[in-house]
């Protein structure tokens, strides 16, 4: 347990920190799924609108620190191979 008042207030920090990040976590997986499910389904229509929605969600992501700027190249170059073959 924090005992001194500076690491109080820096695990409530932590706390308040983990739940944004999550929440954000949370909607990037989301969107890249919509993109998933349109691709399963053949519909390129809507995969292409949900990937440019998807792409900007990814980089807001990475600039933040939440996910590593090469894993989210990879998640953006593997789907866009996809929507290109149907």
């Amino acid at each position: 347990m924090a005992n001194s008042a500076g690491s109080r207030k820096r695990a409530r920090q932590a706390v308040k920190r983990n739940k944004h990040n999550s929440q954000i976590r949370a909607k990037v997986r989301t969107f890249i799924k919509k993109v998933t499910y349109a691709l399963e389904a053949g519909n390129k229509e809507e995969a292409q609108g949900g990937f440019t929605a998807m792409q900007k969600m990814i980089d807001q992501a990475v600039n933040k620190g939440l996910m590593h700027k090469n894993q989210a190249a990879r998640k953006k170059a593997r789907l866009n191979a996809q929507i290109k073959a149907l």
